[in-house]
């Protein structure tokens, strides 16, 4: 991950007075690490779950467990009540949300290998991208968790 972009969204954050805290599925913590390898991260950067499970999602974001069951757990719907869990449960500004599948196994013809959706939302707005990742588990964990932080970029630059 590029230690820059990081430092980036830190600065843009900082200058505009905004905290941010994150939900992680398939990145496993690999978000939060990144964000927090800039000091002075602890200005603008609140915290993060990782809800691995369904259960964690449910139970520590609010996430419908009607929903999971219906939409599965890599969808928009989930990623995007991820984010807004996590802004409410850390009382952030900004909340990410990232879920998908890693792999080598747990993919499917509807929802294959690399499949990943990233939320960013604030009490105004919300972001929601599909992404298609290619490569070993540890090269889409790396490209989500950088594609994540890009997104934040962005939302921050758009509100």
């Amino acid at each position: 991950m590029d230690v820059v972009l990081a430092s980036q969204v830190g600065q843009l954050l900082r200058r505009r007075v905004l905290t941010v805290s994150v939900a992680e599925s398939c990145t496993g913590g690999r978000l939060g690490d990144r964000i927090t390898d800039v000091p002075g991260s602890s200005d603008y950067f609140m915290g993060g779950v990782i809800s691995y499970s369904n259960a964690a999602k449910v139970s520590l974001l609010g996430v419908d467990s009607a929903m999971l069951a219906s939409k599965g757990a890599v969808s928009r719907e989930v990623a995007i009540q991820m984010a807004s869990g996590v802004r409410r449960r850390f009382k952030t500004d900004i909340g990410v949300g990232v879920t998908g599948i890693a792999g080598p196994a747990g993919g499917s013809r509807a929802k294959p290998v690399g499949l990943v959706f990233i939320a960013v939302c604030s009490e105004t707005d919300t972001a929601c991208a599909k992404k298609m990742f290619k490569g070993s588990r540890t090269s889409i964990k790396r490209q989500s968790t950088e594609e994540a932080i890009r997104m934040l970029q962005q939302f921050i630059q758009d509100n």
